[in-house]
């Protein structure tokens, strides 16, 4: 996507979701970005992305942007791919932080955002990112997502092998 086309899809955006604005201090602390990209240049060569970074915001807001994105890459004549980026439970023990996930987990894989919405904030379970989570899950239901798939998970314990306070991470692949 060439960056006149990424600036078109970011118009776009805004216009299908108005809350949206561009906010260069709510991307310096968020490093999802630094993380993602290595591995998307890796593996794609150059390409054009169009970031979004959400704080806190209610269920229906969430929503309501994945209905926007559905609807303005359904548009798209170029393949667009999403991406939402999140660790999962946070600073818990191993054993707690591999039941809080696999919980989320299991409503990702089951392309339920509302599920993992409620999941997250009934149960404690400290997913930084569960909010582009639901709005990409509510994308991606709408285009036709049939199935998602666990590819990795892991704790952090798994490589310090301090089982006490653990980071959890997943990759899910959605079709």
């Amino acid at each position: 996507m060439a960056d006149a086309a990424r600036s078109e899809l970011a118009l776009e955006l805004k216009r299908a979701f108005p809350s949206l604005c561009e906010d260069s201090v709510a991307h310096q602390t968020e490093h999802a970005l630094e993380v993602q990209l290595p591995f998307l240049q890796h593996l794609a060569g150059d390409f054009s992305f169009v970031p979004i970074v959400l704080g806190p915001a209610d269920y229906t807001q969430l929503e309501s942007l994945g209905h926007a994105i559905a609807g303005v890459l359904r548009r798209q004549t170029d393949s667009v791919l999403m991406i939402a980026s999140s660790d999962m439970n946070h600073y818990e023990s191993d054993e707690i932080t591999r039941r809080k996930d696999h919980m989320a987990l299991g409503c990702v894989c089951g392309l339920d955002a509302r599920g993992l919405f409620d999941t997250v904030r009934r149960e404690g379970i400290t997913m930084c990112g569960f909010g582009p989570v639901v709005s990409v899950l509510t994308a991606a239901r709408q285009l036709g997502a049939q199935r998602a798939t666990l590819v990795r998970y892991a704790t952090s314990g798994d490589i310090t092998g301090d089982l006490h306070e653990v980071v959890g991470y997943a990759g899910v692949i959605v079709e």
